[in-house]
């Protein structure tokens, strides 16, 4: 990765290049080899009316070789994009990286999914006016969806890229960011044979869910009773209510083990997020966030995001 240094009088711009290739994978299937999921009939992935968001801040620059990824995930009423921060070794460039795990590995969460196909040919360069420029090779696009999970996989990979180059600390993220996908260098394609491209496009705020957890990520295994959870909220300054729930006792489905919520900051420097612990004795647990208190009994339908793990022993 290459830096070039602008006038003092502009924040720091970063100029990226990417390029490696990776072998073809079935057409048809997401990343993990399954079929791509396609939105249910007449499910939207836009917010409904009071889930709506006013925007969708920008990563923050972070040390970690973690890389923020973007995921397609159901939940409640239709299908929203999640994130999750994966290990990442590779010397590519921070754009060019995350991309790359978005087309080519599984998330980590089952609950979640992506269309897009490992391509042969992926690069990434970054101008000094915040816009990234992707070109994928038109393998990418392998997969059978329909027109709303087409839209939302193009949002996928211009959430991805934009928080891989905010985390990085790369593009100015005080200012407007946008993305230009090419597809075998050429502009005016169809993304998924449904999406045209060929103009720049910026985060959409209807696409992303109203809130996620970013800790504990899917998987997770303790070793202390004492859980710290981390998420973040598009509504600065709402309430998250969180049920904690066993996962390994078949009769305690409908009564959540712990509960409770928390108020989402407001604060500039950590707006939209919210930390709690939460003290847990060995075992499995499901820990799900809602907008509105769910109320008693089984509220799996009602979460926004879920997240199981283990404490041990």
């Amino acid at each position: 990765m290459a830096f070039r240094t602008a006038s003092p009088a502009r924040r720091r711009r970063t100029a990226l290049a990417g390029f490696a290739a990776l072998a073809v994978v079935l057409s048809g299937c997401t990343a993990s080899g399954q079929p791509a999921p396609s939105l249910a009939a007449g499910a939207s992935p836009a917010i409904s009316s009071g889930g709506a968001t006013a925007s969708v801040p920008l990563e923050t620059s972070q040390t970690s070789t973690k890389s923020p990824v973007y995921w397609l995930g159901r939940a409640r009423d239709g299908v929203y994009l999640y994130r999750e921060f994966r290990d990442a070794s590779s010397t590519e460039n921070p754009v060019v990286k995350a991309l790359r795990l978005m087309m080519s590995v599984k998330p980590l969460d089952p609950n979640l999914f992506s269309p897009w196909q490992s391509p042969k040919k992926l690069a990434a360069s970054i101008s000094g006016h915040n816009v990234i420029t992707v070109d994928v090779s038109s393998d990418a696009f392998n997969s059978t969806v329909d027109e709303q999970t087409a839209q939302l996989a193009v949002q996928q990979l211009v959430y991805t890229a934009t928080a891989a180059a905010a985390s990085a600390g790369v593009i100015d993220s005080g200012q407007p960011v946008e993305v230009m996908l090419l597809v075998d260098g050429r502009t005016d394609q169809l993304a998924f044979n449904r999406v045209k491209l060929g103009q720049l496009m910026q985060r959409d705020p209807a696409m992303v869910a109203p809130m996620w957890i970013i800790d504990p990520q899917s998987g997770l295994e303790s070793d202390h009773g004492q859980l710290a959870v981390y998420g973040r909220s598009t509504s600065p300054g709402s309430d998250v209510y969180w049920q904690v729930s066993r996962a390994d006792v078949k009769t305690d489905k409908a009564t959540p083990y712990l509960s409770g919520h928390v108020l989402s900051s407001a604060a500039d420097a950590t707006v939209g997020q919210f930390r709690f612990t939460v003290n847990l004795p060995a075992g499995k647990y499901v820990l799900r966030i809602f907008p509105s208190d769910p109320g008693p009994g089984d509220s799996t339908a009602l979460a926004w995001d879920s997240k199981e793990f283990t404490v041990t022993p």
